[in-house]
């Protein structure tokens, strides 16, 4: 059995799938940097999850202010 995810948490994970929600936005609204967010993400979601979301981030200009603004 897993341990339950704190609110904090299931908040920083929920951002983090929002396409809308820049890591920027994640790090001004929570402190927490793209490295430590996704970290967090590695630690609390299933393996397979974890890869389909960083497939989806990866390189995806809405999470990235900078690609975003060229």
């Amino acid at each position: 059995m897993t341990e339950p995810i704190d609110p904090e948490t299931s908040h920083i994970i929920e951002m983090a799938w929002c396409d809308k929600t820049s890591f920027d936005d994640i790090e001004k609204q929570t402190g927490i940097a793209e490295k430590d967010v996704i970290k967090l993400m590695r630690r609390n979601l299933k393996p397979n999850s974890f890869k389909i979301w960083r497939e989806r981030v990866t390189g995806r200009k809405r999470k990235h202010t900078a690609l975003s603004s060229k």
